[in-house]
């Protein structure tokens, strides 16, 4: 069963390539991990927001996490997002894809109902208990109106199904604290691109990266130096994504990813209602970076 040593290294947050009936389309999933594997990648997470987990149906999520289970063949931790906002959804949309071949779930807080510190504990303790597979804690105060205090994550993560968290609250002081009590069984992962180097440097043990579906390798580089200790230089490969991570973002993700996707093998430029294409100039500028990190890194297309 997987556990904390297993969560380290560049995860992927991948989007979801989906057809023109918003079912996904399995051929062009299964092209990206393809593409990741072979550039070497330590984890693998379908269906975080990246991912569009509330656009899509119950069973493409299911068909999602089948295939992405079905293409990794246990090569690496398969780690599925479950973001719905109440108990009994997320439980029973975590054990559906555990069946589907999920290692372990990343479990959004929970939000809407604007739940006290004590409700947000004996919410992750509940699912812990009640989960066919260890847990991760998904904490996105930026999307979610509700922040995790670092006393409640330190108890959280004294549980032994509670594996690990994806770290994405921005507030470095929040991240320090967190980090400076968690049990050793339980594994911070940077979930923030624009921050990772600096989450290495203050204890985080890799991270759940969403610009590491287009550049993977990019991101292990940054990862072992990082590790290495080596902060200034991993700074400087960071620095040099800058101006991808800004495109990436500037309108909500995967949007301006999937347009450009086909650069790495994948084409699969559908996205889920309510988004839409991006900015065609957004796109263009993005492509034209792209193809600039890739001649850099030198990656091949998928097979």
């Amino acid at each position: 069963m997987i556990s904390a040593s297993n969560l380290k290294g560049v995860m992927p947050a991948i989007p979801t390539p989906v057809n023109a009936d918003d079912t996904v389309n399995v051929d062009a999933a299964r092209a990206l991990l393809r593409f990741l594997l072979k550039q070497g990648i330590n984890g693998i997470l379908p269906l975080g927001g990246t991912g569009e987990y509330g656009a899509l149906s119950r069973a493409q999520r299911v068909r999602m996490v089948e295939a992405t289970a079905g293409e990794t063949n246990g090569s690496v931790p398969v780690i599925a997002g479950v973001l719905d906002p109440g108990y009994h959804d997320a439980i029973g949309s975590g054990r559906e894809l555990a069946a589907a071949g999920a290692d372990a779930l990343l479990v959004l807080t929970p939000y809407y109902t604007n739940p006290t510190q004590i409700g947000i504990r004996d919410y992750f303790l509940r699912y812990a208990d009640e989960s066919p597979v260890p847990i991760l804690i998904y904490e996105i105060p930026y999307r979610t109106r509700i922040a995790i205090a670092p006393e409640v994550l330190h108890e959280l993560s004294r549980h032994e199904r509670i594996i690990g968290m994806k770290a994405c609250n921005t507030d470095m002081w929040h991240f320090l604290r967190t980090v400076a009590g968690v049990d050793d069984s339980f594994a911070v992962l940077s979930g923030e691109d624009t921050l990772f180097p600096l989450h290495m440097a203050a204890g985080a043990r890799g991270g759940i990266i969403v610009t590491a579906s287009l550049l993977p390798s990019a991101w292990q580089r940054i990862y072992r130096l990082a590790a290495e200790g080596k902060t200034a230089e991993a700074i400087a490969v960071h620095r040099s994504l800058i101006p991808l991570m800004n495109m990436a973002f500037a309108e909500t993700n995967p949007g301006p990813m999937k347009a450009v996707m086909d650069l790495i093998g994948v084409n699969a430029p559908e996205l889920l209602a309510p988004l839409v294409q991006p900015d065609a100039g957004l796109a263009a500028r993005m492509r034209e970076e792209l193809q600039k990190q890739l001649g850099i890194f030198e990656f091949p297309k998928s097979a």
